[in-house]
C-alpha cells in the first residue's frame, strides 16, 4: 500500500509529514511516496526522506499511485480527479464551510477525512491538528503583535525612567488564547483575557492574566470546547465590557470562531476608534471574517485613528519547521487508527473514524456534516 505525501500551494509553508513522520510510516511497512520538493518551505529536503525509505516522485505519479494521500490544504479538483479508484484523502478541508469541495469528492467517489473534524475528546487529542496548530499560532500573535507595537512589553526601569509594562487583550481563551496569554505574559506583559466559556477563567488566572467575566453566557458541552451563538442580552453586556478594557489595551489578539459559521464580531468599528493610536489588534478568525469588523483576511491595514489590524489565520505557516512536525505527528497518530496489517481498515463505531471522516462510498458519513448540507442540492 502506497501512502502519498504532498506539496502544498505556494502560499503555505508547511507539509503534512516530514522525514521523520515519513520514516516512521514506513516502518510501519508502508511505501511513501513524496511529492517532489514537497518540505523545501519546511527546511528538509527530499535527500532526508530518501534517506528514511521514502521515494520521491512528480506530483502526477504521487496522486495516480497513492492508496492514501495526505496534504494540509484541499487538493484542487484537477488534482482529485488524477487519484485512484477507491484512493482516500486526508486533508483540513474545513468540511462545514467548504459545500463545494466536499460535493466534488461525493461525485467523484472519494474516501475523505477531514482533521479539522477530529472529536474534541482525550482519546482524540494525539490528533487534533487545530489544537496543535493554534498552539502555534498564539504564540506567534503576540511576538506579531510586539513587533508591531511602537513599545516595549516588560516593565523596565531605566537611568532615562520607568517604562510602563504593554497591556494585552486576549478575546478567546482557547487553545491559541491561552497559549497567547502565556507568551505575553513570559515577554512581561499584563495581560487580561474574556471568553463565553467560564469553565476557561481558572486557566486564564493560572497563566497569570485577568478573566473579565460577564454574566449570563450560553455554553454547551457539545460545542467540543468552541464558543456558541450568545443571547442579545448578553452580547450588549460583552460590547460594553470589551470595548472598556479595548480601550485601555496596546495589543489585541482575537482568536473566537464558531465551527461552520461566521466568526463573532467582538470589536466594532467603534471600539476600535475609541482605541489608542499605535496600538495592534491581530485578528486569527480573519479567514471566516474576522472578529474584527475593520479585518480583512491576509493583509494588514491602520485605521483612521492610527490603529494596525492584522488579518492572518495562518500564522503557522509561518513556523512551518516546528509547526509541520506537530502536524505530522498528528497525522501518524490518525493513521495508526485506520491503517491495519498493511490496509485501510475503517472502523465506523469508533467515534474518531466516524467524526473525521467526511465521504465514503459516495455517501456522506460526519453527521455535523449531513446536517447541514444534506438538504441543500450539490
Amino acid at each position: 500500500m502506497i501512502i502519498g505525501i504532498l506539496k502544498e500551494p505556494i502560499t503555505e509553508n508547511r507539509v503534512s509529514a516530514l522525514p521523520e513522520m515519513a520514516g516512521q510510516i514506513v516502518k510501519m511497512n508502508f511505501d511513501v511516496m513524496v511529492e517532489r520538493g514537497a518540505a523545501l518551505r519546511a527546511f528538509a529536503s527530499d535527500e532526508d526522506y530518501e534517506a528514511v525509505g521514502c521515494k520521491i516522485q512528480s506530483r502526477e505519479d504521487t496522486l495516480s499511485f497513492s492508496d492514501l494521500i495526505v496534504c494540509i490544504n484541499p487538493p484542487l479538483r484537477a488534482d482529485v480527479e488524477r487519484m485512484k479508484s477507491g484512493a482516500v484523502l486526508l486533508s483540513l478541508f474545513y468540511p462545514l464551510n467548504n459545500k463545494e469541495f466536499v460535493f466534488e469528492l461525493l461525485e467523484l467517489g472519494i474516501t475523505s477525512f477531514s482533521l479539522d473534524m477530529v472529536p474534541r475528546t482525550t482519546r482524540a487529542q494525539t490528533m487534533d491538528v487545530l489544537s496543535s496548530q493554534a498552539t502555534v499560532a498564539g504564540y506567534k500573535a503576540v511576538l506579531l503583535g510586539a513587533a508591531q507595537l511602537p513599545k516595549f512589553f516588560p516593565m523596565l526601569m531605566t537611568a532615562a525612567g520607568s517604562v510602563a509594562p504593554a497591556k494585552v487583550l486576549v478575546l478567546g481563551a482557547g487553545v491559541a488564547g491561552l497559549q497567547a496569554i502565556a507568551t505575553a505574559r513570559r515577554l512581561g506583559a499584563v495581560v487580561e483575557a474574556f471568553d463565553t466559556r467560564t469553565a476557561v477563567k481558572e486557566e486564564v488566572k493560572s497563566l497569570g492574566a485577568k478573566f473579565i467575566e460577564v454574566e449570563g453566557s450560553v455554553e454547551s458541552t457539545a460545542a467540543g470546547g468552541y464558543a456558541v451563538e450568545q443571547t442579545k442580552e448578553f452580547l450588549e453586556k460583552q460590547n460594553e465590557k470589551i470595548y472598556q478594557s479595548a480601550a485601555k489595551a496596546d495589543l489585541i489578539i482575537t482568536t473566537a470562531q464558531i465551527p461552520g459559521r461566521k466568526a463573532p464580531l467582538l470589536i466594532p468599528k467603534s471600539t476600535v476608534d475609541a482605541m489608542k493610536a499605535g496600538s495592534v489588534i491581530i485578528d486569527l478568525a480573519a479567514s471566516t471574517g474576522g472578529n474584527c469588523e475593520l479585518c480583512r483576511n491576509d493583509e494588514t491595514v491602520v485605521s483612521t485613528n492610527g490603529v494596525t489590524i492584522v488579518g492572518n489565520s495562518n500564522l503557522p505557516s509561518t513556523m512551518p519547521s516546528d509547526a509541520s512536525k506537530m502536524f505530522g505527528k498528528n497525522v501518524l497518530n490518525f493513521l495508526k487508527l485506520i491503517l491495519q496489517d498493511g490496509q485501510i481498515s475503517l472502523n465506523f463505531e469508533d467515534e474518531i473514524v466516524k467524526g473525521t471522516c467526511i465521504t465514503y462510498n459516495k455517501e456522506l458519513i460526519n453527521n455535523r456534516v449531513k446536517e447541514k448540507w444534506i438538504q441543500q442540492p450539490a
